[in-house]
């Protein structure tokens, strides 16, 4: 029999759950039940009892995560009234009071290419205008994780990882991904924590290491007689089709190289670790599992962060035109407030709650050691979203709800809000620049952006 904290019997969850409309009958008579709590949902996973680890096992190396929520925010209750070194901290950021000196509160920025809306996740990390290309409904670009991710990836088993709270790619202008290659194609992303575990850390037998050898070979054949073709097809077609035939070959030659890189670490052992306290089982749709869902997934990215899994990582809490509040709140339908007082003060609760999963997670890099510091300390995060749901609930591309976090070893300036015209500001690729080149990248330029952005570095 199970216990609770005092060593008593838990008697109640030995009970089936019953629904609220069952009756007592006999006799003909049919008699009401009063409220029970077996007639509360069965939750499909327990709270997260995960241990961050006291140091990491790498050496100090730069890392990024981007984690985006929908549907904007209350920014009445987000925004802080002043800026500065000294501001105050508004009601939904003081969640994160803790952390005060480990971030940054960015106002007034947007995407001057972006449509807005529910398309904000699409253009995120691109910047891009999706109506751009004459004749197409859809054209993204390349996103800043995979641009780091081409130079960092070459060192870790995996490039990047995409998780998401729904898997694959999902449909253009509501994408389950933030991730897209340099053809703007998305790039599938996984709402399993367990399959994510087991992806990362469990280890494969000499069969499945067999096996995946086969496929690699396979696939590299099939891409090597598929270039084979292409010169002479080349030579028929117009200009339009050449152009659409180079982007196909470029995304060959990237599988190519991807083949290439996963041969590589067939034989290489994964590291060992335990699942002591991760609660794999959590539901990403299921809106009763919501904070343990959002807290394995973000104890999955740490983790993969301190074993030097992978050094990038996007992370789309809920896709656009959807999602839950910590409660199972539906998030999206609290978006269209129209202004509404009570609507606002839900979506505010649902903004607090999402701080609350990322304090934790920021907590957990924090308190992990590394080198002469820790982990937060080479870690850049960006967090926020690609919609402003505004003072009456128009879904716009300015003024976005963005913070930055982590990076004080890379040469990140924190503790501060810094605001600007959401009509004059620069563009949020200013703001992907500079944690570009903070991560170690050597380039001067990413989407429409200017320069740097001011006041991080």
């Amino acid at each position: 029999m199970q216990t609770d904290s005092k060593g008593d019997p838990m008697t109640t969850n030995c009970f089936r759950h019953i629904s609220r409309r069952t009756v007592l009958r006999g006799a003909g008579v049919a008699l009401a039940l009063p409220f029970l709590e077996a007639m509360l949902p069965k939750l499909q996973s327990a709270p997260s009892t995960f241990k961050p680890w006291e140091k990491s096992n790498v050496g100090p190396v730069p890392r990024m995560i981007f984690c985006y929520v929908p549907n904007g925010v209350n920014i009445l209750d987000w925004v802080p009234r002043d800026s500065g070194d000294n501001y105050t901290l508004s009601p939904t950021l003081s969640v994160l009071k803790e952390f005060r000196k480990d971030f940054s509160v960015l106002s007034g920025l947007g995407h001057p290419s972006s449509q807005g809306g529910h398309s904000g996740a699409d253009t995120w990390l691109t910047g891009a205008n999706l109506k751009s290309k004459a004749g197409s409904d859809y054209a993204n670009t390349l996103s800043a994780d995979q641009v780091a991710a081409k130079v960092h990836g070459q060192k870790t088993r995996f490039p990047s990882l995409q998780f998401s709270d729904m898997s694959g790619t999902g449909s253009a202008g509501h994408s389950h991904t933030l991730s897209f290659d340099m053809n703007g194609t998305p790039l599938p992303a996984e709402n399993s924590p367990k399959r994510i575990f087991e992806r990362l850390f469990v280890p494969e037998n000499a069969k499945d290491r067999a096996a995946e050898v086969k496929r690699h070979e396979e696939n590299r054949s099939i891409l090597d007689a598929v270039a084979g073709e292409t010169n002479s097809l080349n030579r028929k077609l117009g200009k339009s089709d050449q152009a659409k035939l180079k982007e196909y070959l470029e995304s060959v030659r990237a599988i190519e190289k991807q083949v290439e890189r996963l041969q590589s670490w067939v034989d290489i052992p994964k590291q060992k670790v335990p699942e002591t306290g991760l609660q794999l089982a959590s539901k990403p749709g299921d809106g009763h599992d919501r904070p343990m869902w959002v807290d394995v997934m973000l104890e999955l990215a740490y983790l993969a962060f301190v074993t030097d899994a992978t050094r990038v990582i996007t992370f789309e809490w809920s896709r656009e035109a959807g999602g839950f509040g910590g409660g199972g709140e539906n998030h999206h339908e609290l978006s269209h407030h129209g202004g509404d007082s009570g609507m606002l003060s839900k979506l505010a609760s649902i903004d607090k709650f999402h701080l609350s999963r990322l304090g934790k997670f920021l907590g957990m890099l924090k308190t992990t050691s590394e080198a002469d510091s820790n982990v937060l300390a080479r870690t850049l995060v960006l967090y926020g979203s690609g919609m402003n749901s505004g003072a009456g609930g128009e879904h716009s591309p300015k003024n976005l709800p963005l913070l930055v976090a982590g990076g004080h070893g890379l040469g990140m300036k924190l503790g501060k809000h810094i605001a600007h015209n959401p009509d004059k500001s620069p563009p949020l690729c200013n703001v992907l620049l500079t944690l570009l080149q903070k991560a170690g990248l050597e380039t001067s330029s990413f989407g429409d952006s200017t320069g740097t952005f001011g006041g991080l570095v």
